[in-house]
């Protein structure tokens, strides 16, 4: 690989390495303060918290990348501009084709690891992550034991505990079972147990009082007990988790019988194509996205202002093409034969990017249409 090559790749990476760890440190801290909050707030071991934040990694980075890739780009393409290196390059004889090759490289590399998330690593995290997610929700820790917070097991009951003792037992409980509308039930005790017997879980309540509302005649029955138990059972059954989802399939499955993937996840035709050719649609965009960058701060003559109005440009240039993605993933899923718009986004950023090298190594042909475009402007504006 030539030098100027190698010079270029390993400033496109150490920038976007930077980029790519800073955007990951906010999003990563954005969702890891809620996922505390949830996880540990509910009596889970810290180790769970690490576990389901490696989990939701993957798709982190997914999504931070494209983002990265035109944050690079532009960086280094201006900061050589800026320091006169690629005036330097083009006085050797470097056309902006020439120039556009290590570009490509790294676009070529990113897309690479791109595929990678989106066809192995993002499939498999989200897989683990469903079925973990299943398994806490299954522990009546997470379910039941959690202190000075209201809580809502079932439709139409109500738990609540003050306080819980490092022994287990549980200080002042309510209970409020409301879901037969006819016969309203609570609970209240000073303190309470959890007992687990062959096949079902008794909550013991020492000190307790049941109160009874009939609905049909408004009359309140209270009972005063040192002891009774109640069955919570029913709070603690588990409901049906699916993890046969389009996002966990695996891609060669999906392109090779696109319908039994449909049949086994219960997903719509248009569904599974559309997670299919996304997942190759995404990895062709962190390759549009770098040229872009590239080719828009190639584009205009030196100006004291800078090329603000050129990265200006390029983020202009991406946000269309995120627009038209935007309106290609709503075509694709409503249409099982409109997956290909799911790659006109890419292929129009790119055609988008050739049209800006153009102007970049003809820059007469620039000079021309600004011309006309003045010449039409003056024309617009003449009284006559």
């Amino acid at each position: 690989m030539p030098r100027y090559d190698r010079y270029m790749l390993s400033q496109f990476i150490m920038v976007f390495s930077f980029f790519a760890f800073v955007l990951l440190s906010i999003f990563w801290i954005n969702q890891a303060v809620r996922l505390f909050n949830h996880l540990v707030g509910d009596g889970q071991p810290i180790s769970v918290y690490f576990e389901f934040t490696l989990l939701g990694l993957p798709k982190v980075v997914g999504t931070i990348l494209p983002i990265a890739v035109l944050a690079s780009t532009i960086y280094v393409t201006n900061r050589m501009s800026t320091e006169s290196e690629l005036a330097v390059i083009q006085s050797n004889g470097y056309s902006p084709w020439r120039m556009f090759v290590p570009v490509a490289i790294f676009g070529a590399i990113i897309s690479i690891m791109m595929s990678l998330l989106t066809h192995f690593l993002i499939p498999n995290s989200l897989y683990h992550l469903h079925q973990r997610q299943h398994e806490i929700g299954k522990n009546i820790s997470a379910r039941l034991l959690s202190d000075g917070r209201f809580l809502h097991p079932a439709d139409g009951v109500t738990f609540f505990i003050r306080q819980i003792e490092p022994d287990g037992e549980l200080i002042d409980v309510f209970l409020s079972d409301r879901r037969n509308p006819d016969n309203l039930v609570t609970y209240s005790s000073k303190s309470a147990y959890l007992v687990n017997e062959e096949d079902s879980v008794q909550l013991v309540m020492l000190g307790g009082l049941a109160q009874n509302l009939n609905t049909a005649d408004n009359r309140l029955f209270t009972t005063r007990s040192s002891e009774f138990s109640y069955d919570i059972t029913y709070l603690l059954e588990d409901e049906a988790i699916n993890l046969n989802q389009v996002e966990h399939a695996n891609t060669l499955d999906m392109l090779w019988d696109p319908q039994a993937i449909a049949d086994w996840s219960g997903a719509s035709l248009a569904k599974v194509k559309h997670e299919t050719h996304d997942r190759f649609a995404q990895a062709f965009l962190c390759i549009t996205v770098a040229f872009i960058g590239f080719s828009c701060l190639l584009v205009g003559t030196y100006s004291r202002f800078g090329v603000w109005r050129q990265i200006a440009m390029a983020i202009f240039l991406v946000v269309v093409v995120k627009l038209m993605e935007g309106y290609a993933n709503g075509m694709a899923l409503s249409h099982s034969t409109a997956w290909p718009l799911l790659y006109v986004p890419a292929i129009a950023g790119v055609m988008l990017a050739v049209l800006q090298m153009h102007f970049a190594s003809h820059p007469a042909s620039l000079r021309i249409l600004r011309t006309v475009g003045l010449n039409i402007r003056r024309t617009g504006d003449d009284p006559a």
